[in-house]
């Protein structure tokens, strides 16, 4: 392809890998807030009597974890603002929300940042 021609596949494959970085720190939450009530789950299943306690391992460990899936969501949707502003204008359709993403993974990231802190407030 000669470089004055139209090329949307360098911008769909940037999409793509965003959309796939979105997936992992989605992932990487839901796993620390599975390890965050797996303390419960446990208690649960021994039948402790009373209220369950819950562990600071796994307290500390699932919220790591919510805050690493915060931090790629937030890094990727960085990523690919810089990538997106280096295209040049005729690879990017007019019209076309390029910045629709990156808000989704902000989005993802302050919903992350609200569950650690409920997370965190809830266990002392």
């Amino acid at each position: 392809m000669t470089p004055d021609l139209p090329d949307p596949r360098v911008l769909f494959a940037a999409e793509r890998t965003l959309l796939a970085w979105q997936r992992s720190s989605l992932a990487l939450m839901g796993f620390g807030f599975v390890i965050e009530r797996f303390s419960l789950f446990l208690s649960v299943l021994r039948h402790e009597p009373g209220s369950p306690g819950r562990h600071l391992f796994s307290v500390l460990v699932g919220v790591a974890l919510i805050l690493i899936g915060v931090a790629v969501a937030l890094a990727s949707s960085f990523g690919y603002r810089r990538f997106v502003k280096t295209l040049p204008v005729w690879d990017v359709s007019p019209g076309y929300l390029t910045g629709m993403g990156p808000v989704i993974n902000v989005v993802i990231a302050a919903v992350g940042i609200a569950l650690s802190v409920y997370l965190v407030v809830g266990a002392f």
